[in-house]
């Protein structure tokens, strides 16, 4: 094929294809220009999750009406002159290609003015094609109204998400910049109903306690560090408040939010041995760097930095950040009932055997007190389709309980061999078949709670928290809105009878994963897997006898006893024959 220069239209829509992925895009150009432009208010509103409208509008500086229309153009910028300031960045944006490839992809609408004039000006570009400026009446600042997003370009249009997954990328990065600006006002509306709301009087806990909760906020632990040419300030949370993913962790550089590895990296070093496998921290960090000494033109977005001094900024974060946690955080004590002698077993054991849970101390793994039907020790309760000596219908032979090893597992000795449980796995299966026994049987008890538990979660979650509002009330939980991403637990299933519905709820969002659509058995299954996952008993935590053997008997009546719902083995079997081996009884090992 022969070479031949691109049209303006297709150039415009490829730059456009690198600035303008999605929604959340457009409003992460909108909102940094609004800040660039020194606005105290920010009022962003959405419509469809951003397909048909997305506006904002700030109090900034504004732009002159002689301006407005190369505001538009490609390549037009206030915040550079030459190669040379590309080095001295201290703007959010400076490329001068937002305004030109958001307008090449939708219909656009800039009202603006600035506080020297009268009157404020309008201009309105569709589709890449600018038409006239008019004058009007607005107030000082700028409005930027979005319109049809990807209009003109259906294939990029087929490739967004569901409108849940696109509402909470705008509401997670929004989120991140209203704590990265304490001091501006951010408010933003999906339709009607305001999603987020700050104060914009600089305090970044009032701002974590509208997103994470009052509690989770109150225990946020405050990093502030300096050294030659590097600043650090912010929250990270301590070792009892983690999430399952790196969802939560947040960085700025230099006021922009950047997604660079190696910062990550550095504050996980910081807690390492610190947290449990999988385990990871909630963080909002902002650094501050001399701009000669960063690198912000080396992504497409933006969103990605380099530092000349790579090996400077890792050790200064990772010392920052573990200084602050070995400062709040006091040494674990061992508890006494880890190595203490064994509560006295009753001779007449009643048939509900509760589990004690004053050993559970991390937030986002609240545990609640659940009861299991104990079982005495004679075969004559044992199912009868069970046979001593030989394998049971789940694929697990009769179990003699031997005792507990360090709070976390189970000896137990079978026909064949040795049986290593994890209680937290074998509880977790425990409970999910439970659950999904009732749930076929279309009976799920619930309790309701004396006092309601009220739950607060960031704007992402809540979103997410209120699509699953029909599975909840279909499992024997009685959940609704109680304000702004704020919910009200009234009741819970029996089963989890005592167990923490924040920690319930939590488990319900933490580890979505976007666009997932299997069938509505599979998502159930799934959702009930993290509920159970988080309300199950927990490794470090000490059972008495009853409480061993019951779990024991309840785990040999499942169907798939041998690995929790998300496929982690519940047991290892040692053979005799191993064990032989291993002592020398047959040979060399």
């Amino acid at each position: 094929m022969p070479i031949r220069l691109l049209s303006s239209e297709v150039s415009s829509q490829i730059a456009a294809g690198e600035v303008v992925e999605r929604p959340s895009s457009v409003v992460k150009e909108l909102t940094e220009n609004a800040l660039d432009a020194g606005a105290k208010n920010i009022s962003i509103s959405i419509t469809d999750a951003g397909r048909t409208l997305i506006e904002v509008a700030d109090d900034g500086f504004g732009i002159p009406a002689d301006e407005l229309e190369l505001a538009a153009a490609r390549h037009a910028t206030s915040k550079l002159i030459q190669s040379d300031d590309l080095f001295h960045i201290s703007t959010l944006g400076f490329r001068g290609e937002a305004l030109a490839s958001i307008g090449s992809v939708s219909c656009m609408t800039i009202t603006s003015r600035v506080e020297s004039a009268k009157e404020g000006a309008r201009l309105k570009v569709e589709g890449g094609s600018a038409g006239k400026v008019e004058k009007i009446g607005a107030p000082v600042g700028t409005v930027l109204r979005v319109e049809d997003l990807f209009y003109n370009v259906p294939a990029r249009l087929k490739f967004l998400k569901t409108d849940t997954t696109e509402r909470r990328a705008i509401d997670s990065l929004v989120t991140r910049y209203a704590l990265a600006y304490p001091n501006v006002r951010f408010k933003v509306t999906d339709g009607k109903q305001a999603t987020l709301q700050t104060a914009g009087d600089g305090d970044r806990r009032a701002i974590l306690a509208a997103l994470y909760g009052v509690d989770v906020a109150k225990q946020m632990l405050e990093v502030m560090a300096q050294e030659e040419g590097l600043s650090l300030t912010g929250f990270i949370s301590p070792t009892s408040v983690t999430r399952s993913n790196r969802k939560e962790i947040t960085f700025f550089v230099n006021g922009r939010w950047v997604q660079e590895f190696s910062l990550t990296a550095a504050l996980l070093q910081a807690y390492h041995t610190l947290l449990m496998v999988g385990r990871y921290p909630l963080t909002a960090l902002f650094l501050e760097v001399t701009p000669e000494d960063v690198d912000v033109n080396v992504h497409p977005t933006k969103a990605e930095v380099r530092f000349r001094t790579q090996d400077k900024v890792f050790s200064f974060i990772q010392r920052s950040t573990r200084k602050a946690l070995l400062a709040y955080t006091p040494v674990p004590s061992v508890s006494p009932q880890l190595w203490g002698s064994r509560p006295q077993q009753s001779e007449m054991p009643s048939r509900q055997v509760g589990i004690d849970w004053s050993i559970a101390h991390d937030e986002n793994i609240d545990n609640g007190p659940e009861t299991i039907d104990h079982v005495d020790n004679d075969e004559a309760n044992r199912p009868s389709s069970v046979v001593h000596g030989q394998e049971s219908f789940s694929g697990v032979p009769l179990l003699r309980l031997i005792g507990q090893i360090g709070a976390t597992y189970l000896v137990a000795e079978g026909p064949d061999g040795l049986y290593l449980i994890d209680q937290h796995a074998a509880h977790e299966r425990v409970l999910f078949e439970k659950l999904m026994a009732q749930r076929d049987g279309k009976n799920i008890p619930s309790q309701s709670l004396l006092t309601p538990e009220v739950v607060t979660l960031p704007p992402q979650s809540a979103k997410i928290l209120e699509s699953q509002l029909p599975f909840l009330n279909h499992f024997g939980f009685e959940v609704e809105g109680f304000g702004t991403n704020t919910f009200q637990v009234r009741a819970m299933p029996v089963l989890f009878s005592g167990g923490d519905p924040s920690s319930a709820l939590r488990a319900l969002v933490e580890d979505f994963e976007e666009d997932e659509a299997p069938l509505q058995a599979e998502v159930e299954a799934r959702l009930a897997a993290r509920v159970c996952k988080r309300l199950a008993v927990k490794g470090g935590q000490s059972l008495t006898n009853d409480e061993q053997r019951a779990l024991l008997h309840d785990l040999e009546a499942c169907q798939s006893p041998r690995t929790c719902p998300h496929g982690r083995p519940t047991m290892i079997h040692l053979s005799v024959d191993t064990l032989e081996k291993q002592f020398g009884r047959k040979g060399p090992r």
